[in-house]
């Protein structure tokens, strides 16, 4: 599986950025997908899942703000990020488990249990 992102840009606090992840193959409803970032001088962190069966998982620090999704037709994870603060400045990473894994509810959003990345887009908050 291959996972391009896209949509990234700078926008100002308050403003709203939209981002697409396009999965090369399979049924993208058959595994779990994720949004990571890595801002600068920090770790990689998660920010939000969406298993097969369309249940969604938040980072608290975005509760509220961001919207995961698919669009089955388009092979594409979206994830809407509205409210958008300095904070939220990162390189975004598209993820993906191998296809016919749950995501994880005990504890969600381990980088090391996804296997297929793509090369991330750069979000940018600043007024």
């Amino acid at each position: 599986v291959r996972v391009v992102e896209s949509g990234g840009g700078s926008v100002q606090p308050g403003g709203s950025l939209r981002l697409s992840c396009h999965a090369s193959s399979g049924t993208i409803t058959s595994f779990c997908m994720a949004w990571f970032r890595e801002a600068p001088g920090k770790e990689r962190e998660g920010v939000a899942d969406i298993d097969t069966d369309g249940t969604t998982h938040y980072t608290d620090a975005v509760k509220g703000r961001f919207t995961i999704s698919r669009d089955n037709a388009k092979h594409t994870l979206e994830l809407q990020m509205n409210s958008l603060e300095p904070e939220d400045t990162a390189v975004y990473y598209c993820a993906s488990k191998n296809p016919g894994s749950w995501c994880n509810t005990v504890n969600p959003l381990q980088e090391r249990e996804y296997k297929y990345w793509g090369k991330g887009t750069q979000v940018t908050v600043s007024s």
